[in-house]
């Protein structure tokens, strides 16, 4: 039978754990005349969140089961396979009445911290440093969700566990001489969100636009993973060059700077007046902005997008090398070798080479 997980949000000065529970067992009441099994459930009195893990033939039979029960229906409902609710939460424990609990004993909230490793490997070694990598993901009790082309996602329970082993992976990442260069992005989500169709839909979409803006070496994280983590008892002193905190703002700001860059990506005509203009803002303000968020300037930031997104396609067996070019904003196949091997220091076909994937 399909897995389902839900999201409410109650707007209650009284909202509490114990509110919770009587909910549950009210649901397990009527469960059965809607052909549902209720799994699991993970409380945020914080944030006054409850995620429902549940069994059913569909949607609409799992939203009965709250409506029947107590009225406070999901605020939106996902299906999820178990390979992906079991990557992302983990199995983890539950009391006797089925709301979860971390395998430290405290309540489990539901958030998880997810790392994404954004790595460029210009040597073919690459394969070298994964042995290693997943040793210490493994060692901080990270779960690697997925793996592909070169990217790592890991999922943590614990924000300070992700913080340390991103901290671990950059003395790794910076003891290898080869020409390698690595983006780390931390950040802490709920897995189901209120428009979102899939699981930590909105957390995996922050954390992949830091891979395409992020500076080598730099560690990308949110507030919300701070936060949680101090709450943790972390002693982690984040305010150093090997950190770049990003607030509610900066991530807003950024998703829509590479939003209008992908919107324009063919386009070569698409330059930092454009880009400033779109963005509402002075030329002096969004240079401000991008280079304190970035360390790029405005074009060299637009420029650098696509130039990492061009490394994606060029593991496209189907497309050429000058079709790339155009599509990712460059005026003429020579235009994009140029700048491609100034930033990366091989040509476009070197690169394709080096993989054997031409």
């Amino acid at each position: 039978m399909p897995l389902f997980m839900d999201i409410h949000t109650v707007n209650s000065d009284n909202f509490s754990v114990e509110d919770v529970v009587k909910a549950h067992m009210k649901d397990l009441a009527v469960e059965k005349r809607f052909g549902v099994t209720q799994r699991k459930y993970w409380v945020n009195t914080e944030n006054k969140t409850i995620f429902c893990l549940m069994e059913g033939p569909d949607k609409e039979s799992c939203n009965s089961v709250h409506k029947e029960s107590h009225g406070l229906t999901a605020c939106n409902i996902i299906e999820v396979s178990d390979d992906e609710y079991h990557l992302f939460l983990g199995i983890g424990n539950k009391n006797e009445v089925d709301l979860a609990h971390r395998p430290t004993g405290e309540i489990d909230e539901g958030f998880r911290t997810i790392l994404l490793i954004n790595h460029f490997d210009f040597s073919g070694r690459f394969d070298l440093l994964i042995k290693n990598e997943l040793a210490l993901i493994e060692e901080n009790k990270g779960t690697v969700i997925l793996e592909p082309n070169e990217d790592i996602m890991v999922s943590f329970i614990s924000a300070s566990s992700a913080i340390h082993c991103a901290q671990k992976l950059v003395k790794l990442f910076n003891n290898t001489p080869d020409h390698f260069e690595f983006r780390i992005g931390l950040v802490t989500g709920s897995p189901v969100d209120e428009r979102g169709t899939r699981i930590f839909e909105e957390t995996k979409r922050t954390v992949n636009q830091l891979s395409l803006i992020g500076m080598n070496g730099i560690i990308y994280i949110d507030e919300s993973t701070i936060i949680i983590s101090n709450k943790e008892g972390s002693k982690i002193n984040t305010h150093t060059e090997e950190f770049r905190i990003l607030n509610t703002e900066d991530f807003n700001f950024i998703n829509l700077v590479i939003q209008l860059v992908e919107e324009n990506l063919s386009n070569s005509d698409f330059h930092s007046e454009t880009l400033t203009s779109a963005l509402g803002l002075s030329k002096s303000q969004a240079y401000r902005k991008i280079k304190a968020i970035t360390g790029m300037a405005t074009n060299e930031l637009i420029q650098e997008i696509k130039l990492r997104l061009s490394l994606k396609a060029l593991r496209n067996r189907f497309v050429t090398v000058a079709e790339i070019g155009y599509s990712h904003g460059f005026n003429s196949p020579t235009y994009f070798a140029r700048a491609f091997r100034k930033r990366f220091g091989l040509t476009p076909s070197s690169y394709i080479d080096l993989f054997k994937i031409a």
